[in-house]
């Protein structure tokens, strides 16, 4: 009855968002429909420009329904994409073995965090706190100037399309415009799959629940907690290595302030997809329309052009706010009602 309760929640939650993010689209379509947002485009635009957001959100997810966090992900990608830059412009270094040494990189970082966390029995925040510190560090130790990536390989990726056969329009010229996707996209989709479903099927993805939610009651069922938490936190590294490399592939260079706030983006993405701050309760489907919402509002900005960027802030921090008390007011429900 209590995982029937629980799953109620998350049900709940998701379809708020769900719902939210189709009326917002719905309103920019009538809104904006004069300047082209109710084209096919302009929504895969959503998908296109926050691929990597899409990946490191669902890293947080994960990290988010064990009951910690991690805030060191965007100096990481700042961090990636600098490591990238400098591998291939300074160092001679091929597209296909600087990926793999970001990917090796993502996955040792997640998991010294990781044990820290776990073994160590250290809050994630300040483990976390102490990895942002120093992804940032290390990102300006290898370059204080801004590297931009002219290696061929690495460029064919980023300018390589999918074109899709449906949502094409004439313009003036009577040429016929068919939308299309990068890679990026594909891959960030693929890793959203085999997230839910790990999460939804796997061994794995429930004791993630069961750990998140009573770390009494996962260790009375057997469950090894520390070894739960340092799988998630491995899993989030690997994300971030991945999410970094898709990052960079949309920027094509790295610097030091690269993607400062990402962390805060991909946090607010898992709460206002229905993840809860106290663990035990989340889904990657919601980070996905929480990371959608996001870019609805951002695109909002943009159509409309007069509005200041930091619109965009203010209104994330308003539905975090928003989501963060509905959040507790079902929890309390759930707790009267028991």
């Amino acid at each position: 009855m209590k995982n029937k309760k629980q799953l109620n929640q998350t049900t709940f939650l998701l379809m708020i968002t769900i719902i939210l993010f189709f009326v917002m689209y719905g309103i920019g379509c009538v809104l904006f429909n004069a300047q082209g947002f109710s084209k096919m485009q302009n929504f895969l635009n959503l998908f296109i420009s926050n691929a990597g957001l899409i990946v490191i959100g669902i890293g947080m997810t994960v990290v988010m329904i064990t009951g910690g966090i991690d805030i060191s992900v965007g100096s990481f990608v700042a961090m990636g994409c600098m490591m990238l830059a400098y591998m291939m412009e300074k160092g001679n270094i091929g597209a296909i073995p600087a990926v793999l040494i970001v990917l090796v990189t993502g996955i040792v970082f997640g998991f010294v965090q990781g044990f820290l966390v776990a073994y160590m029995d250290i809050q994630p925040f300040i483990v976390t706190l102490a990895g942002m510190f120093f992804a940032r560090g290390m990102t300006a130790i290898i370059s204080k100037d801004m590297i931009s990536i002219t290696n061929e390989t690495f460029m064919a990726w980023a300018k390589l399309r999918i074109y899709l056969p449906f949502g094409g329009y004439y313009n003036k010229k009577g040429v016929l415009i068919q939308p299309y996707i990068y890679p990026t996209v594909v891959i960030a989709i693929l890793l959203l799959i085999a997230a839910f479903v790990m999460l939804k099927y796997t061994k794995f993805g429930r004791s993630i629940y069961a750990v998140g939610g009573n770390e009494q009651s996962a260790l009375m069922l057997g469950l090894n907690v520390r070894k739960v938490k340092l799988k998630a936190y491995i899993l989030d590294g690997f994300l971030c290595g991945v999410g970094s490399i898709l990052f960079c592939l949309n920027t094509l260079g790295g610097f030091v302030e690269q993607a400062k706030g990402f962390e805060m983006d991909a946090i607010a993405s898992s709460v206002i997809g229905g993840t809860l701050l106290t663990g035990g309760v989340g889904n990657v489907i919601g980070t996905l329309f929480g990371v959608l919402i996001k870019a609805t509002i951002e695109a909002f900005i943009t159509f409309q052009g007069t509005l200041s960027s930091w619109w965009t802030r203010i209104t994330i921090a308003a539905l975090l706010c928003f989501f963060i008390v509905l959040q507790s007011i079902l929890s309390m429900m759930k707790t009267k009602k028991q």
